[in-house]
């Protein structure tokens, strides 16, 4: 069966999209078949998969719109996944969204073509919650939530869980929390670790075991528009996100 997971936090700078391109990737070099969705205007999922965004001829907008189906604007990502583009023009598309039918359900009914071809959906949302972020979490069975441990970040989650819950309740009732991931970790940093221990108290097994830390090489993977583990698989970031892939796979379905 499918899994279609929202990567999502509406706090910027969080490793969101860095999590969305190696979770493909790791997914991918797992013999998972995988497609990722860019849902942010800034097309950073696009460019890091080795896409341009300048000359995506079809992009996420024109799905969205309608003008095109994911089958005509999905292509093959450096990382080997499926990828279905982003790039300014998805900017506008939350505008021109207000006016149409069912305007929040718009991903999830065009994603319905094609989601038995996957193993795993991935949705790189945009760092805000917004129209396109709905629609994320509309197309997806379960939010996948990268965070810092700092306290900013712990301020943000209770917003998104508010988010997730109103979405439950009005448009998508299935939809659960997958798990949150700790990302950019310095185990030297105290605040980091007292965060980190908030967390497992609060949210118990939701807290993914693996945990991302502060590495050199995934923060220059998307200079390269490729995954980390394509530019260095030895790398303690190549390697944290792989031992994610296989922490998600090893759960009962």
């Amino acid at each position: 069966m499918t899994r279609i997971l929202a990567v999502a936090n509406q706090k910027g700078g969080v490793g969101k999209t860095t999590t969305s391109i190696n979770l493909a990737a790791s997914l991918t070099l797992a013999g998972r078949r995988v497609l990722l969705i860019d849902l942010d205007p800034q097309g950073n999922a696009t460019m890091g998969s080795g896409v341009d965004k300048r000359s995506a001829k079809v992009s996420i907008y024109d799905v969205l719109l309608g003008s095109s189906t994911i089958a005509e604007a999905r292509l093959r990502s450096s990382g080997k996944y499926d990828l279905v583009p982003a790039n300014r023009e998805l900017a506008g598309a939350e505008v021109e969204l207000v006016d149409l039918p069912e305007r929040e359900t718009r991903l999830r009914e065009a994603l319905k073509e094609v989601q038995a071809e996957y193993d795993f959906v991935l949705i790189d949302c945009p760092p805000a919650l917004n129209l396109l972020t709905v629609n994320g979490l509309c197309a997806a069975q379960a939010v996948m939530i990268p965070m810092q441990c700092e306290y900013y970040a712990l301020e943000g989650l209770s917003d998104l869980v508010q988010t997730i819950k109103r979405v439950r309740q009005h448009l998508n009732p299935g939809l659960e929390i997958e798990g949150l991931l700790r990302t950019m970790y310095d185990p030297r940093n105290t605040l980091a670790q007292q965060v980190s221990d908030q967390l497992q108290q609060h949210f118990g097994e939701k807290v993914y075991r693996t945990i991302i830390p502060r590495n050199i090489r995934l923060a220059e993977a998307p200079s390269h528009g490729m995954p980390v583990m394509s530019l260095d698989r030895q790398s303690k970031g190549a390697l944290a996100y792989l031992a994610l892939a296989g922490e998600m796979l090893s759960k009962p379905a």
